[in-house]
Formats: structure tokens, sequence, C-alpha cells
């Protein structure tokens, strides 16, 4: 993997600007055998990405991980397990939040995954309302410094939220948000807090759960039974939200002229441009281990660059959309 694959995410934790994502192990995008899944991500390993996103809920995702790592220590060397990095998600049910509660939830991932401290811990919380959450990441912080957790960070919290957190004086060194050409919303306000406060944003969606991709340059809108993915029904709700189904297909067509320039995919360009945003240090891109895998694709993401005259383009076309921000609000705001 060439060099600008790496992001130097903390002092002490350098990772790939590609994250495989788990979320499609859980069950909502078909069954998965794991012994399959296991030889899919030896093979991701192998190819040079190597760090996982997963959470507690993702079915049998934090199993997965712990089964990778017992047949990579017994493949390659035990000496070797640090090279894989995992960074799973807490999600509870809102309510009080006891330090006995959440050391079980995070005991519970680490005998899962198989380790000693997770590498990251992303702390996700339904309800504003309830303002547990605070006490939730004051425990988890007593957790990190205790050796537990490595790295604290958040999934899918908003930019005053964020706010809160940072005044209370609770580290954190990321948020994970969807980010893609047609969800900008990190831009309005995030982005910059981000920056002032040393927090890099991990980006999901920016794939579209595959709507981004040449199988669906020039295609008639698909009906909802087509969309046989939580992801593909997820993501075109968005679709519709930030613009509809041509002007996605307007879209389409500038990134697919863009990516015959560059000689590279329509995924290529999706996800080059989130990469290259203020604040990102990595986008996930879903992996199907044992059904479909994208490697030598996902590759070429970090040899080519888009110049001003690509970002020019695509600028054309997302000027003609809703502004996300007033359809829906801030990061994560989708989920309350």
């Amino acid at each position: 993997m060439p060099a600008p694959s790496r992001f130097q995410l903390t002092s002490d934790l350098s990772i790939c600007r590609i994250l495989n994502g788990m979320w499609q192990v859980s069950g909502a995008h078909g069954a998965i055998d794991p012994v399959r899944a296991v030889d899919a991500m030896l093979a991701y390993h192998d190819a040079g990405f190597f760090t996982w996103d997963l959470a507690d809920h993702y079915g049998p995702a934090e199993d997965l991980i712990g089964d990778f790592r017992r047949r990579f220590a017994a493949s390659r060397g035990a000496e070797r397990l640090s090279e894989i990095q995992a960074f799973t998600k807490w999600v509870p049910y809102p309510g009080r939040m006891t330090r006995r509660t959440v050391e079980d939830a995070i005991s519970v991932s680490r005998r899962r995954m198989g380790v000693d401290r997770l590498d990251l811990l992303q702390f996700h919380w339904w309800d504003y309302s309830d303002r547990g959450y605070l006490d939730a990441l004051r425990h988890l912080a007593d957790l990190r410094d205790e050796g537990q957790i490595r790295h604290l960070a958040l999934t899918n919290f908003d930019t005053e939220r964020l706010r809160i957190i940072a005044d209370d004086g609770i580290r954190v060194v990321s948020n994970q948000v969807q980010y893609s050409l047609i969800d900008r919303r990190p831009d309005a306000r995030m982005a910059a807090f981000c920056g002032d406060h040393k927090i890099t944003l991990l980006a999901y969606g920016t794939l579209l759960g595959g709507l981004l991709s040449e199988k669906y340059f020039g295609r008639p809108e698909p009906q909802r039974s087509e969309l046989n993915t939580a992801s593909l029904q997820k993501y075109k709700n968005m679709i519709d939200a930030w613009g509809g189904w041509k002007l996605f297909q307007e879209l389409l067509t500038v990134v697919n002229g863009i990516a015959e320039k560059h000689q590279v995919s329509i995924a290529n360009v999706g996800v080059r441009y989130v990469v290259d945003r203020p604040a990102v240090a990595g986008v996930i891109v879903g992996a199907r281990l044992g059904i479909a895998q994208h490697l030598a694709d996902n590759v070429r993401t970090f040899g080519f660059a888009l110049d001003d005259g690509d970002l020019r383009l695509i600028e054309a076309v997302l000027v003609k959309s809703r502004d996300l921000m007033t359809v829906i609000g801030d990061c994560g705001d989708e989920y309350r």
C-alpha cells in the first residue's frame, strides 16, 4: 500500500485510511459464512487493509475479530497481533450509566474480540434529552486511563454535543459520521469544530451502500424491491432527500467522466473526494466478507488526486441539490 494510505490518528496509532466496515455481517445484508469470512479477513490484512470498524450490535462482528486474531496468531505469529486494529462501538440503551454498567459492557467486547485492551471504543447515544451520555463517557475515560481502552471516540454525535463533551473535559480522538458526495453536512459546522479541537472524522456511507458505482450509472431508478440490503434502502432514501434519482444520475455522469480521466472507478472518486475533506482521517468501506471484495480497486484510491477542474465539475452538480442540514439536521440527527 502506498504511503498516502495511512493516517496518524494519534501519536501511537497509524490507521489505514480505508477501514473495513463490518456492518455487512450483522444480518441485514445476507448470510455470512464465518469460516469464509475469516479467510477474507486474512486476505484484507495481507493486502494492507488492517483497520476494522465494527460494533457490539453488528451480529457476530466482535466474535469474528476474535476468530481472526486466533487464526492470524496461528498462521502469522502471535508477535504480529499488534498489526490488527479493530475499532468497535458501544451502543447502549439510554438509562442510568453506572461504572459497573459501563465496565461490564466493555468487558464483553474485550472477551469477544480476544483482547486485553480495545484499540478504539466509539460511543453512541440515542437520546440527547438523557444526559446520561456524559456519565457513560466519564466512566469510559476512566477505563481508558486504567488501560482497558486505548483511545475513546464517538459515533454520530452532532456538533452541539461535541462541544458539550469537550467543555466537560472529556478527550475524544474521533467522531464517526455519514459523509459522501451527496451528504456533506460535516462541512457545515463539524469539520471546523473538529479542526479546532484536534478531533478527526471517520466517514461512512461514502459509497451509498454501492449506489455510487458503475452498476447504477445510466440505470433507471430502482424499485424498492430491487434494493435488497439495508444499505441500499438507507442510501436510496438519502438520495431522495438530497435531490432525487435524476440529479443523482447527473452526478454519476460527471463522476464517471472524472473516473475515466484518471483510469479509476466511480467508487475511487467518491472515496478520494471524502478522504481529502478537512478533518477526515479515514473512510469506512463495507466488506461483504466471503461474498465480494474490491481490494485491487480500493488500492487505486491512493494512486491519483482530484484536481481543481474535477472539483469544479462536481460542485456544479452538487450546488443544485437540497441542503441536507436544513432537510435532516446536523450529523447523526437522522437517528434521532
